[in-house]
C-alpha cells in the first residue's frame, strides 16, 4: 500500500503483448478506501485505457512479422514470456492481497475504538449528569458532522504522506530547557517559629460542592484559611449533589491519615468535632456562611473582617459550598506555600484508587516503563519501580496521549455557540438550556446576545472533536498515535467523534482498558472514576486539553509542571488564536496551517513564572513553590 507521492516499484517493460493480456485482469489499488481518506488520496495503478492503444500496435505488428522469427526463438521466447507473466501475477495478486488486509486492518481498529467509546455501559454513566438528562441529547444517532471539510482532506494527505516516515521526538518533548530548571520546594521543613500557632481560635468546617477537581481545590484553600485564621480544620466533608450523584466522602478518595501528618506543623486537623460542638445549630448561631456571604475570590482582610468575629464568638463557623471563595494574590507567602503544599503533597489518593489507576497506566503504555516522579507522587508503591525484562514492544506504543475533550452537552449549550449542526442542533441546545439553565435564558431576554459567530472569534466556543484532530495533525501526530481520551460524554456522540476517529482510530478510555470486574468498585462514583482520569492524564508522555478553564485541566498541568521535571509536555490549544486560523478553512494550504498551529501551541509552552491572581494549583513556577535551580 503505497503513499500518495512515495515511490513506487518500477512498471515492468513490456515486449510482448501476451504479456501485457495477461496483466489486463489485475489492478492495484492504493488506500482509496481508507476512513477518513479522499478518494484522490489512493491512486489506483492500472495498465488500462492509457496503455491500450499502444500495446495493441504492438500486438498487431508482431502477428504480423512472425514469420521472421525461428521456431527455436519462438519456443525459447514464449517461456520466458509465460514464466514471466506468472511471477507478474502472483506479486499483483501478493500485493493486492496485502492492501486489503492493511485497509481492512484499519477499518476494524477504527470501528473497534469507536464502538467501544460509544456503546460500552460503563462510559454511559461516566459522565456524571442524569442518563434521562442526557439521553435525548447525547445519544440519538446522527449523520457526521463535519465544519472543515477541506482541511480534513488536507489532515488526511498528510497523515499518509507520514504514515511510513519517521516520527520527530519533539512532539513529546518540552520545547524549552528552562522548564527542567524548576524543581519543587512546597514540602521543605520550616523553622518552628513559622509554623502553627499555639492558641485556637475555633473550628472550620467545609462541606465543598462541585466534582473531584473542584473539591480538591476548596479543601486546599480551607487548609491555607484554617491558617489564616489560627483555626482548627475539621477533615472536610463532600456534598451530595444532583449533578454529580456521587456520596463519596473525603476517606473514599484520599488517605486520612497521610492528609493529617503531612500538615501537622502546619495547622491542626481532626476527623470529628469534638462533642460538646456536635449538637449546636450552627445556622441559629450565625456561623452558617454559604457563597452568597462570600465574594468570588476573596481576600484575606474579607476573612478577618467579617469571619473571624463569628469564629471568635461562637467557636465554630461552617461553610457551606466554599467554590473559588479565596483569591490567590494577595496572599501571604506562607499561605501561598500551605496552598501548594496540601495540593502538591498532602492529597493522596486512597490504596483503591491508586491501584486501580496504576492497573490503567500499564494498560495503556503497554508495558512496564521505569517509574518517572509523576508516577510515584500519584501511585505510590503500585507502580513497579523498574521496567520489566519482557518488554512487549511489539503489541504496542511505548508512549501516548491523554486528551481531555470538554464538549459535554451542558458546556456546549451553555455556550450559546453553533456547531455546524443547523436547525436540529439549535433547537435542541435550546430545549436543554431552557430545562437546565433558565438564568441563562433570563439573561438573553433582557440583553442583546453576541453572535454565534462573534462569539466563535473571541474564543469562548468549545473545541469539538473535530478541531482538536486537526490541531493534533498540525501538530504532526501520526495516524497510530495512541490516545487517551479523559472525561465525560461527547455531545453528539458517535456522529461528533467520526471525524476525529476517522483521522485518529487509536483511542482508548478507562471503559474500553479495565474490565467490569476492574471498573465495579467504581460504579456511580464519578469522582473516584474522575480520579482515574485525572491519573491517566498526569501521567501521560503529552497531556492536551481542549479548555484551559477546565479544573481537571488545570490542576493536571500544575501536576505535569511540579513533577514533570520538564519532560512531561503540556498542549494548551488558543481557542481565539485557533478561530482565526479555522476561518481560513476554505483557501489556507496544510504548510501554513501546520505552522501556525506549532507556533500557537509552542507560545502556550513557554516557561513562566506564576503572574499576579494566577492560580497557584495550575502556575506553581513561584518562589513559594518551586525553587530555580539555574
Amino acid at each position: 500500500m503505497g503513499k500518495q507521492g512515495s515511490p513506487r516499484s518500477q512498471r515492468p517493460e513490456f515486449q510482448n503483448a501476451d504479456l501485457f493480456l495477461g496483466m489486463g485482469e489485475y489492478s492495484l489499488r492504493g488506500p482509496e478506501t481508507l476512513p477518513g481518506s479522499d478518494p484522490s488520496i489512493g491512486r489506483r495503478i492500472s495498465w488500462g485505457d492509457s496503455h491500450c492503444n499502444s500495446k495493441t500496435v504492438l500486438l498487431h505488428g508482431l502477428k504480423h512479422d512472425s514469420a521472421k522469427y525461428t521456431v527455436c526463438k519462438g519456443v525459447y521466447v514464449g517461456r520466458r514470456y509465460s514464466c514471466l507473466r506468472k511471477h507478474v501475477k502472483s506479486i499483483a495478486f501478493m500485493v493486492g492481497l496485502m492492501s486489503f488486509f492493511l485497509l481492512l486492518h484499519s477499518l476494524m481498529m477504527s470501528i473497534f475504538y469507536l464502538g467501544n467509546l460509544q456503546n460500552h455501559p460503563a462510559q454511559r454513566n461516566s459522565s456524571g449528569l442524569k442518563e434521562e438528562d442526557m439521553g435525548a441529547y447525547t445519544y440519538e444517532e446522527k449523520i457526521p458532522i463535519q465544519m472543515y471539510d477541506r482541511l480534513l482532506n488536507l489532515a488526511t494527505i498528510a497523515l499518509t504522506e507520514k504514515e511510513f516516515k519517521q516520527e520527530t521526538s519533539r512532539l513529546w518533548e518540552e520545547p524549552y530547557w528552562k522548564a527542567s530548571a524548576w524543581k519543587p520546594c512546597a514540602n521543605k521543613k520550616l523553622p518552628t517559629n513559622l509554623g502553627k500557632f499555639n492558641k485556637n481560635n475555633g473550628y472550620i468546617l467545609i462541606s465543598a460542592n462541585g466534582g473531584l477537581n473542584q473539591q480538591r481545590v476548596a479543601i486546599c484553600n480551607a487548609v491555607a484559611l484554617a491558617s489564616l485564621l489560627n483555626a482548627t480544620l475539621v477533615l472536610p466533608r463532600f456534598l451530595y449533589s444532583n449533578v454529580w450523584n456521587d456520596p463519596s466522602q473525603f476517606g473514599d478518595i484520599y488517605q486520612e491519615e497521610y492528609f493529617i501528618n503531612i500538615l501537622k506543623d502546619e495547622i491542626n486537623i481532626v476527623k470529628e468535632l469534638p462533642p460538646h460542638l456536635r449538637s449546636l445549630d450552627i445556622e441559629a448561631l450565625g456561623s452558617l456562611i454559604t457563597d452568597a456571604d462570600l465574594v468570588k475570590e476573596a481576600k484575606p482582610a474579607d476573612y478577618i473582617r467579617n469571619i473571624l468575629p463569628l469564629l471568635l464568638r461562637n467557636g465554630i463557623v461552617h461553610f457551606l459550598g466554599f467554590g473559588n471563595r479565596l483569591g490567590f494574590d494577595p496572599l501571604p507567602s506562607k499561605l501561598q506555600r500551605l496552598r501548594c503544599k496540601c495540593n502538591f503533597h498532602a492529597l493522596k489518593f486512597v490504596p483503591k484508587i491508586q491501584r486501580v489507576g496504576s492497573l490503567l497506566v500499564r494498560k495503556i503504555r503497554k508495558y512496564d516503563a521505569a517509574r518517572s516522579m509523576l508516577d510515584k507522587e500519584l501511585l505510590g508503591n503500585f507502580m513497579p519501580e523498574n521496567p520489566s525484562n519482557e518488554l512487549d514492544a511489539v503489541s504496542g506504543p511505548s508512549k501516548y496521549l491523554a486528551l481531555h475533550l470538554r464538549f459535554e452537552v451542558d458546556m456546549v449549550a451553555y455556550s450559546l455557540c453553533e456547531f455546524g449542526g443547523g436547525e436540529s442542533e439549535k433547537n435542541e441546545l435550546q430545549a436543554y438550556r431552557e430545562i437546565h439553565f433558565p438564568l441563562v435564558i433570563e439573561r438573553l431576554k433582557n440583553s442583546s446576545p453576541i453572535s454565534p459567530t462573534e462569539l466563535r472569534k473571541l474564543g469562548r466556543c468549545p473545541l469539538t472533536p473535530e478541531e482538536a484532530a486537526l490541531v493534533l495533525s498540525g501538530l504532526g501526530f501520526k495516524r497510530g498515535s495512541y490516545i487517551y481520551l479523559a472525561g465525560s460524554h461527547i455531545y453528539g456522540g458517535k456522529s461528533r467523534m467520526d471525524p476525529f476517529t476517522r483521522l485518529y482510530p487509536n483511542l482508548v478510555t478507562k471503559e474500553t482498558l479495565l474490565t467490569p470486574q476492574e471498573l465495579a468498585p467504581f460504579g456511580n462514583f464519578s469522582s473516584q472514576l474522575a480520579a482515574l482520569d485525572f491519573i491517566a492524564c498526569a501521567t501521560a508522555d503529552v497531556f492536551a486539553m481542549t479548555d484551559s478553564g477546565s479544573q481537571l485541566s488545570s490542576l493536571v498541568s500544575g501536576f505535569r509542571t511540579y513533577y514533570g521535571g520538564g519532560r512531561a509536555p503540556t498542549l494548551r490549544p488558543n481557542k481565539k488564536r485557533l478561530a482565526a486560523i479555522l476561518l481560513e478553512n476554505g483557501t489556507i494550504g496544510w504548510n501554513s496551517f501546520e505552522d501556525r498551529v506549532r507556533k500557537m501551541i509552542e507560545e502556550g509552552q513557554r516557561v513562566r513564572v506564576r503572574g499576579f491572581g494566577r492560580s497557584i494549583y495550575r502556575q506553581p513556577r513561584c518562589q513559594e513553590c518551586m525553587r530555580k535551580t539555574h
